[in-house]
């Protein structure tokens, strides 16, 4: 398994890595596997996961946006915005929501009021304050029920959202209109637990075989990946090793393949560390390959 490696690693610097040098044996894989597998099949989290709505990502799509000028951006960002006009207060009917395996599931919405309320909230953390005159205010000077494609736990899906005007922008802003009680927030690890494996994807014309995208130090021995496999999951792992000696403090990005006993199917792919589902999606041509 892999070392905690904290933001701090992603700076080039000197420093000694004999913190940590042991591998973690087969055997002490398998019965963290085992305990991933226990926490998570049949939990709370898993039917959401395979039955529900859980985002990706936040709800404010920004597909249409293509180089959007500095200070959108950044009142955006801050949350400098000015409601300009009257926004729909109509009553609104459940949608239907379409899921790439056919099934359809009926939601309810927000209000164009609700959204905006949300989504003119300013950032969590804002790096870049408004300047001492101030932010550019956005002026909404409409809304109207339109679309946008979310990536969920299920596949990409479009929902309804409502499309907000802002006087001088191109483009709108658009915000989910699917209401909070028909959405599950995706899972977080928990305080302690670190992320082994951040992405995983299926290799062609080998039925058996997942590509496995992770991060290592730039001194780490790579010894190989493991999977734990039952009938509805499998526990990845890739097998590192500290040097245990001086080295920079890098995190480098690699892919790496494991071969499982049959084709993963409709599997879930948990990680080791985090016991969280792994989301399919690896560009190898951007990582290095093991």
């Amino acid at each position: 398994m892999r070392r905690t490696i904290a933001g701090l690693c992603l700076v080039l610097l000197l420093a000694s890595c004999g913190w940590w040098s042991d591998r973690v044996s087969p055997g002490r894989f398998e019965t963290r596997a085992q305990e991933v597998v226990a926490r998570w099949d049949g939990s709370a989290a898993d039917r959401a996961w395979r039955s529900g709505l859980v985002p990706l990502g936040g709800l404010q799509d920004r597909g249409g946006w293509t180089d959007p000028p500095a200070w959108v951006t950044r009142s955006t960002h801050n949350g400098v915005w000015k409601l300009a006009a009257e926004l729909p207060a109509d009553p609104l009917t459940d949608a239907r929501v379409r899921w790439p395996d056919g099934s359809v599931s009926a939601v309810p919405l927000v209000t164009a009021a609700d959204a905006y309320a949300e989504f003119s909230k300013p950032a969590d953390f804002v790096e870049e304050e408004c300047p001492a005159k101030g932010c550019r205010p956005l002026r909404v000077t409409g809304a109207e029920l339109g679309e946008a494609t979310v990536e969920t736990s299920r596949g990409t899906i479009t929902v309804p959202a409502w499309l907000f005007t802002a006087k001088g922008v191109e483009f709108k802003f658009a915000y989910v209109a699917v209401a909070p009680s028909a959405v599950t927030a995706r899972p977080q690890a928990a305080e302690g637990e670190t992320e082994e494996v951040t992405g995983f994807d299926l290799v062609a014309s080998k039925p058996h075989d997942l590509l496995l995208k992770y991060g290592h130090g730039s001194c780490d021995r790579i010894h190989g990946a493991r999977a734990y496999e039952t009938g509805r999951l499998v526990v990845v792992d890739v097998d590192e090793e500290g040097s245990g000696g001086m080295c920079d403090l890098m995190l480098n990005m690699a892919t790496i393949t494991v071969t499982l006993t049959r084709p993963l199917g409709d599997r879930l792919v948990l990680d080791s560390g985090t016991g969280l589902p792994v989301v399919r999606g690896v560009t190898p041509a951007l990582y290095g390959h093991r």
